[in-house]
């Protein structure tokens, strides 16, 4: 039995592009990660090779029979169209989130992987984390009463990430995954241009009509960090719970999920699962959007 390899090319060397090729030049030992081969990396600036992955033409890399995934590593912005260009080709694609900056878009790039039976698969490291992991434990089986989920970071240059409801989608995928289905029920945002300085305000209804909000923040200087708090009829959970370093990358473990897609071992259910939840997201996004852009109501 020859065991089945596929071919990789990843897109895009920033940070996540790097562990990306790093992960792939050194797979884990007997996990399905052994099944993917790096035949090289494509970037618009130049860079000849990275260790020992070499630099080639994305029309190369589209038009190669030995290239059969592509991982996505570029800028929001470009996700859409890079995504769209490998399925053409006839490759699997894994992208980082958010995979397009429009529901519509993520909806028809689903449909034309599904059409040409390819695997589209976006990453959610989010989920991965051993922090997530813990508080998923802990929330499971409650009964929510109210909860905020707040976030902060340093300024992204929108034109490049999106609004803060795409670049932001990993906050919404945690509260979906913890609570369930949600509503949006009224959404703003606030900018200072001259402080560099933003904060979109999300507030949300539980399949229950339980509130949740959401708060994205962001400004110079300003630290990554999560604060949450969830009220259960049992009590609040305001610090998340401890939990250990594990021994396995976030990327790596993402990089692993992907291939066992490519060897058909996730099951139909869980798939289905995940579409849902990804598009669902996006679906969410765009109506935060569209309600922060909305011009002021007047009420006369």
């Amino acid at each position: 039995q020859v065991s089945k390899m596929f071919g990789t090319v990843v897109v895009g060397v920033g940070i996540a592009g790097l562990a990306r090729i790093r992960d792939l030049m050194n797979p884990m030992p007997s996990s399905p990660s052994e099944h993917l081969k790096l035949f090289g990396f494509v970037s618009r600036r130049s860079f000849g090779n990275i260790d020992e992955a070499k630099q080639i033409s994305l029309e190369d890399a589209l038009r190669s029979k030995e290239i059969h995934a592509a991982f996505i590593s570029t800028e929001n912005r470009s996700h859409e169209e890079t995504i769209r260009m490998f399925l053409e080709a006839g490759k699997h694609v894994l992208v980082e989130y958010p995979m397009a900056l429009s529901a519509r878009a993520a909806h028809e790039l689903w449909e034309m992987a599904e059409q040409k039976d390819k695997v589209l698969h976006v990453e959610h490291i989010e989920l991965l984390t051993e922090e997530y992991k813990q508080l998923k434990k802990e929330v499971a089986g409650k009964d929510l009463v109210k909860g905020t989920l707040h976030f902060t970071g340093s300024v992204l240059d929108e034109t490049k990430s999106g609004f803060p409801a795409f670049s932001g989608i990993a906050r919404l995928t945690w509260l979906i995954d913890l609570f369930g289905d949600l509503t949006v029920t009224s959404a703003t945002r606030e900018k200072q241009k001259d402080k560099n300085y933003s904060r979109m305000t999300v507030h949300f209804q539980t399949a229950n009509n339980k509130p949740l909000t959401w708060i994205e923040e962001r400004g110079p200087g300003m630290r990554r960090e999560k604060k949450i708090n969830f009220c259960f009829t049992s009590g609040c959970l305001e610090d998340f719970p401890q939990a250990p370093r594990s021994s396995v990358g976030l990327f790596m473990q993402d990089q692993n999920l992907f291939a066992k897609k490519l060897l058909g071992q996730v099951s139909k259910e869980e798939l289905a699962a995940e579409k849902w939840r990804i598009l669902r997201c996006l679906d969410l996004a765009e109506v935060i959007q569209q309600y922060c852009e909305e011009p002021e109501k007047i009420y006369s």
